[in-house]
């Protein structure tokens, strides 16, 4: 089983590299994504009792690539499409298949996911699945959908691309409009590997790398963009509790209770400095505010020692910007530990009719920790158990009810669930 998941997480994270290696030798995004997928089941069925390659990234190429090179010559012989396929069919059987290929395409690769003839979800939910290397099943269950709605939503996407014929390469150098989708998706692919939305683990590392990875090769096409930087600089300083967040036991701790010796510092530093710099740059970003929240508990000696007065105008800045149900709950943890938890309690009474938050563990536990702080234990109670209900993640679900069963020891000043 641990050789499984060690081919698991080398395949999700050679996937990229080889669909935008194909893709750039002339295939179409729709037939490479088909093949590389291919290529990875024989991978699975073949690495883990033969033994991983020397190369593996050339390994699923030569693979996926002779997969390209049947179906075009079933196309060819079906004379559907003759003149696209006869000309991909050329260039991919004179181009080589190096070994251990320098060249990266990924950022090229998510540009092309978010092509603007896709929906936003549609955008991400591609993205999730040719550079994230998440499964269909996964982004169904991000996206509260059926895995065969999500499977015909990836298979369209896939189609709108190949028929907008849109030039593979030249996607990044002009970005225009798609910047801010490429963004999101960047932020999304980051936060599922941070916090699993479902599963027994609490975080996919190999995400949450590639997330960063990518918006460093963002930064670097758009060194001018304070977005873009904020994002990196909002990764860095979330990562960097990585090794405090949890026991030996795989037990979530929350922020307030973290052993902060563990943050790794240099993550800390380059974020904070990104985000100073960032900051000066207008119009100011809800990626810049988020980062300057999160390097305000990264520089705090300790969780009592947190300037949540300038957390509580930040999320104001936040909410003013960019509203949104998550930066609610933020803003109502942040207005309790400044002016108590009642004033939190009464914010959070104005989402109990909104459709996003109905269903989320961490309205009810957000609540369950402000009504824990005014003494209510039964309440408090009854609320982390009912968080822990519906909470998709083992690990969170685990975490709140142990809030639960230990209501009458001492609670930490964070709220569960943001650690």
């Amino acid at each position: 089983m641990e050789r499984d998941a060690e081919v698991e997480r080398l395949l999700r994270h050679v996937a990229p590299y080889v669909l935008g290696a194909l893709v750039r030798r002339g295939g179409d995004f729709e037939t490479c994504e088909d093949a590389v997928q291919e290529a990875m089941l024989a991978a699975y069925a073949a690495w883990p009792s033969a033994g991983v390659p020397q190369d593996p990234a050339a390994w699923l190429i030569t693979v996926a690539r002779r997969r390209v090179i049947d179906q075009l010559r079933r196309d060819l012989a079906r004379v559907r499409r003759e003149e696209a396929a006869e000309l991909s069919l050329r260039e991919l059987q004179a181009a080589d298949a190096p070994i251990g290929e320098s060249h990266d395409d990924t950022l090229d690769l998510l540009f092309l996911c978010c092509h603007p003839a896709l929906t936003p979800i549609s955008q991400i939910a591609l993205t999730l699945r040719a550079v994230g290397g998440l499964t269909t099943a996964q982004i169904a269950r991000a996206f509260l959908v059926s895995e065969a709605s999500m499977a015909q939503r990836i298979t369209r996407a896939k189609l709108k691309i190949r028929q907008s014929g849109e030039p593979f390469g030249t996607i990044a150098a002009e970005r225009g409009d798609r910047l801010r989708a490429v963004q999101h998706v960047l932020y999304l692919v980051f936060n599922e590997g941070y916090l699993a939305s479902s599963g027994p683990e609490l975080q996919r590392v190999e995400l949450v790398t590639e997330a960063i990875r990518l918006a460093r090769l963002l930064l670097a096409l758009v060194p001018d963009d304070g977005e873009t930087a904020g994002l990196l600089a909002l990764m860095l300083l979330v990562d960097s509790r990585r090794a405090a967040r949890t026991t030996e036991h795989g037990t979530l701790i929350a922020l307030a209770d973290q052993d902060r010796a563990l943050w790794n510092r240099a993550s800390i530093d380059e974020g904070v400095t990104l985000i100073e710099d960032s900051l000066a740059r207008l119009p100011l970003g809800p990626y810049q505010v988020q980062a300057a929240i999160a390097a305000l508990h990264a520089e705090a000696p300790t969780g009592l020692e947190t300037d949540w007065a300038q957390i509580l105008a930040l999320y104001e800045v936040l909410h003013a910007i960019s509203p949104n149900p998550m930066a609610s709950l933020g803003h109502a943890v942040a207005l309790a530990m400044v002016r108590g938890p009642d004033a939190g309690l009464a914010r959070l009474a104005v989402f109990d009719d909104d459709e996003r938050l109905a269903s989320s563990h961490r309205l009810h536990a957000v609540r369950a920790h402000l009504v824990e702080l005014l003494g209510d234990d039964d309440v408090a109670r009854s609320g982390f158990l009912a968080a822990a209900e519906l909470a998709q993640s083992d690990r969170e679900k685990t975490y709140l009810k142990g809030r639960a069963a230990r209501l009458g020891a001492k609670c930490s000043v964070e709220p569960p669930g943001i650690n």
